[in-house]
């Protein structure tokens, strides 16, 4: 299908500014060179992770595109790059420089990209501000954001300002896991991203549910990584606990079910069988294509996985493009 979007992929800089600001022993980003198109992301002298060109060049980006089928790509930043525990002024700092970097991007290829770009959650009112910028001036559909902020969930009070702000802004809002829980409790040679990602996106997810904000803003347009994790297996709990608990329904006015089915999520499960559990769970209407192109847990064929899930082929369109588009609030003719 020549009109798929992928709304979940990152970009990495290929470089970054030096640290320019006023703390000590501040862990600012920085590339080193790594081996053929590959450079090392260093933070705190350590490597973070080595990653291809595929994360800043445009061209080598578009070919990968093609080889996986997909016409757009909303641009998100590498999470870690979020830099909450920054100082607030060298998050901003380095946020900035991020957003810039992904419209750069746009610029190049402005019928390929569509921007996501990052805001320093760890202060609501910048996080704010940065996020108008996107919108106004980049012309971004929204921002990507962490699963939680140094620990706190994002379902939590403090950052309702900034949800009802996207709201009443008609932003799209991303949410992907990032250091997540449990990574002491990892046994074995396997990543975080396999083991603790599915865990930590759905606390999330729970949580903008439990905490009311979700009930409180339902036109707020949020998308989560992963297919949700493990939030379509939890989604029956909350909502036994929901009709069992008198406290739990005092205080949400509709069941778990009903917010969890306007969210978005995207489609990146791997397993058909999944895939059609996703559709029976969310709805139909709820599910996107995503590749977390271009690191090594992504699904670089995503159509021939939606395919071997059986789906018809309006079905394939809704996943493909159609509920992308309303997520990311593009018209329905956007090619």
């Amino acid at each position: 299908m020549r009109d798929c979007i992928d709304i979940h992929n990152h970009i990495v800089p290929e470089s970054f500014p030096p640290y320019a600001g006023k703390g000590v022993n501040v862990p600012w980003p920085s590339m080193a060179p790594a081996h053929a198109c590959h450079r090392h992301v260093m933070i705190s002298g350590k490597v973070y992770r080595t990653v291809s060109d595929g994360c800043w060049s445009v061209p080598r980006r578009i070919e990968g595109m093609g080889a996986m089928g997909v016409a757009r790509q909303a641009l998100s930043p590498m999470p870690e790059l979020f830099s909450y525990w920054l100082p607030l002024e060298d998050a901003a700092v380095l946020v900035r420089y991020l957003n810039e970097q992904i419209a750069a991007m746009i610029a190049l290829a402005p019928e390929r990209f569509i921007g996501l770009g990052a805001v320093p959650l760890q202060d609501v009112d910048r996080a704010t501000q940065e996020l108008i910028f996107c919108l106004r001036e980049l012309h971004f559909s929204g921002v990507e954001i962490a699963s939680h902020v140094n620990g706190v969930s994002i379902g939590d009070a403090r950052f309702e300002p900034f949800f009802a702000e996207a709201e009443r802004l008609g932003a799209a809002i991303f949410v992907h896991a990032l250091r997540p829980a449990g990574k002491e409790r990892i046994v074995g040679p396997f990543p975080e991203q396999a083991v603790c990602f599915p865990g930590d996106i759905a606390l999330a997810c729970a949580s903008m549910i439990t905490g009311g904000i979700a009930a409180r803003h339902p036109g707020l347009r949020i998308a989560f990584s992963h297919g949700g994790g493990g939030m379509a297996i939890l989604l029956p709990r909350l909502v036994h606990a929901w009709n069992m608990f008198p406290k739990a329904k005092e205080s949400l006015p509709e069941s778990p079910e009903i917010a969890a089915r306007r969210f978005y999520y995207d489609e990146l499960v791997f397993e058909p069988r999944a895939i059609r559990f996703l559709l029976d769970t969310f709805g139909e209407n709820q599910i996107c294509l995503g590749t977390d192109y271009p690191f090594a847990m992504g699904d670089f064929a995503p159509m021939k996985t939606l395919e071997k899930a059986g789906l018809d082929r309006e079905m394939l369109k809704r996943i493909a493009f159609k509920n992308a588009r309303r997520f990311l609030g593009l018209p329905a003719a956007s090619r």
